[in-house]
């Protein structure tokens, strides 16, 4: 997939306007959190090995999740600013399966200048493992400033199932950005070689950038979805029927599908999503994902 760029109207990423002293700005508490999930597969099954949770990040594990290890990832802050800090970890142990995904959509407040806020994840999948990171859309808010990257590593064999999707304000609330700044880093990696890197990078006025045909041609929402293993090929053709005529798949190389989709809003873009990840899958997707 194509390195994908916004830079700001203005086309001028150098200058930067000069910071007031830390000293003059009033304290805001900041919101850390920290969730640790790793699956081992025992007696046929996916069982939870080790939790570990932090700060405003927690996991639940909702019933009936089958064979598989599901974690339902929660941010009880209640959304993402300047300053805070969250991290996710999961590992699906040789021939485990773990499905990674949130409560609800995710939101990123407008930021004081010069503040970001910073979501890591990292996926492990060992021998004959499958690990699925499936979180909920990202609102992004005016005045958002948010670093985002996803970083895996996989075993020769492993299977990796990911999504993000991102809507660029509300319409029904009439939610405009006039300004944000929006990174996203995907960075995946199988037996040690790099298979797969993305970055996306927005900085500047919201609505220009959303509007430009290269960029997103006023689409309000959109979603990258990689899939690798070793059914790739085999799941192309049936992705591509399921997705609209603003989306496309591709087999970039051996064992790596990359799907892009692009709606008018968040209630379109899931209707895209929800079939070509059940596809993806090989069955239904989260429960949280349909309530």
């Amino acid at each position: 997939m194509a390195l994908a760029c916004a830079e700001s109207s203005a086309g001028d990423w150098g200058v930067a306007t000069p910071e007031p002293a830390q000293s003059a700005r009033p304290h805001q508490p900041r919101a850390e959190g920290h969730v640790t999930v790793t699956a081992r597969a025992t007696g046929g099954a996916s069982r939870l090995d080790r939790l570990r949770q932090s700060g405003s990040a927690k996991a639940l594990f909702p019933k009936g999740a089958g064979d598989e290890v599901q974690a339902v990832l929660l941010n009880t802050a209640g959304g993402v600013t300047g300053g805070d800090r969250f991290s996710y970890r999961g590992t699906a142990a040789s021939g485990a399966a773990l499905t990674l995904t949130t409560q609800a959509a995710e939101r990123a407040y407008r930021a004081k200048p010069g503040e970001t806020g910073q979501v890591e994840a990292r996926l492990d999948a060992g021998a004959g493992a499958r690990i699925d990171w499936l979180p909920q859309e990202t609102i992004l808010f005016d005045g958002a400033r948010v670093t985002r990257r996803l970083e895996v590593d996989l075993a020769e064999d492993a299977t990796l199932l990911a999504v993000e999707p991102l809507i660029f304000g509300r319409i029904a609330m009439g939610e405009a950005l006039q300004q944000l700044t929006f990174t996203d880093h995907w960075r995946v990696r199988r037996s040690g070689r790099l298979i797969y890197a993305d970055a996306l990078r927005l900085v500047g006025e919201g609505e220009a950038l959303i509007a430009r045909p290269f960029t997103f041609a006023g689409a309000r929402a959109m979603a990258s979805i990689l899939y690798t293993g070793p059914e790739a090929e085999a799941r192309l053709a049936p992705l591509r029927a399921t997705l609209s005529a603003t989306a496309g798949a591709s087999l970039i190389r051996p064992g790596v599908l990359v799907a892009r989709v692009l709606a008018e809003d968040g209630f379109q873009l899931r209707r895209s999503l929800i079939p070509a990840l059940r596809c993806l899958r090989g069955g239904a997707l989260p429960k949280v994902w349909t309530l």
